[in-house]
């Protein structure tokens, strides 16, 4: 008798596993028909939610409470709903909103990717490329609207973390920071705008940088920043400083070496490299392992890459020509660290 109450405790836990997809599927649908924003001026009534977004009164009652059972919204007087403080990042206005990510996350080509998950495994292959017949970028490039989503998905994680940066390192020496694979802009505005008189370059695909001039234009930093499109694989613009941010967990080793090369080679002599990725850790057992973890399971999903530990990462960086000097702590309370390095 005294196993029982440990079993069902357990039972209970891996219900909660089991059945996660249906907490995700909720949050991407109320967010796909934008109910987080139409609350963002307070509580609102079912009927007018419903036609505001087009939607069953009586099917979007039941979605706001089972919104309400993960504690997103509340209902105040019968019938009306508002956004609780845990449901504010839903909004696409707030300045944590996840409402990006949730639309990648939700997105019926990424389930089915998740779906293939079990060929990965075996094969040590993407699932992505199983369930789509091509490589995740290849993908985007071909859909567009994903590829839009899965660009502002990728300016919220950045968002997050970009800040903490210009604290964790000094850029005061810098004269022009060269951030590559940098998206939209958000990491490489962060750090202009914490260090005065420092040049910056944006370096993506044209895809990758797609709007990226409207929000240098936004952050007031367009006469600072220079943007320019190409193959990382290639070549990149030269700078004293350069910031790799969530692009070498995408690839395997060869190919990260490709990369580092290429900023080896227009890097200054007393250059500085940043590499910007979740850090394996030797155990388990913190929330930073967790985290890094289980982006080291997505990057099997997505791309076929994979996280590092800080050795691995030291043995990247040699075979490219630099010498890893300085590994920061986790940067605005993620798994992310910056690898400072520097040319051999």
């Amino acid at each position: 008798m005294s196993d029982r109450p440990r079993g069902l405790a357990g039972y209970a836990t891996l219900s909660r596993m089991a059945f996660g997809y249906q907490s995700s599927q909720i949050l991407y649908a109320a967010v796909r028909l934008g109910v987080p924003d139409l609350l963002a001026e307070g509580p609102a009534p079912v009927t007018r939610l419903a036609e505001s977004t087009g939607s069953d009164p009586h099917a979007l009652g039941r979605l706001l409470r089972a919104l309400a059972v993960l504690g997103v919204v509340e209902e105040g007087e019968p019938g009306w709903f508002g956004l609780t403080e845990q449901g504010q990042p839903l909004r696409a206005d707030h300045p944590w909103s996840m409402r990006s990510s949730l639309l990648l996350l939700g997105d019926p080509d990424t389930w089915r990717a998740w779906g293939a998950l079990t060929d990965s495994v075996r094969t040590g292959e993407a699932a992505w490329d199983h369930a789509h017949g091509r490589p995740l970028f290849d993908h985007l490039a071909r859909h567009p609207e994903l590829s839009a989503v899965f660009n502002r998905a990728m300016h919220e994680g950045t968002e997050r973390i970009a800040p903490a940066l210009p604290r964790a390192y000094d850029f005061g020496r810098a004269h022009t920071v060269v951030d590559i694979g940098g998206g939209n802009g958000a990491l490489l505005a962060a750090v202009l705008a914490a260090t005065p008189g420092l040049k910056g370059v944006l370096f993506d695909t044209a895809d990758g940088v797609a709007g990226a001039a409207e929000e240098l234009r936004r952050a007031g930093l367009s006469d600072r920043c220079s943007i320019e499109a190409g193959d990382f694989f290639e070549a990149v613009p030269e700078g004293d400083v350069m910031l790799v941010k969530g692009v070498l967990h995408d690839w395997d080793d060869r190919r990260c070496i490709a990369i580092l090369r290429s900023c080896r080679r227009s890097i200054a002599a007393d250059g500085r490299l940043l590499v910007l990725e979740p850090v394996m850790p030797s155990g388990l057992g913190t929330p930073e392992a967790a985290g890094a973890v289980m982006s080291d399971i997505a990057m099997l999903v997505y791309t076929g890459g994979r996280e590092r530990g800080v050795t691995e990462f030291r043995d990247l960086l040699a075979a490219a020509g630099f010498d890893l000097t300085e590994v920061t702590p986790p940067l605005g309370g993620s798994e992310i660290r910056a690898l400072v390095a520097k040319p051999a």
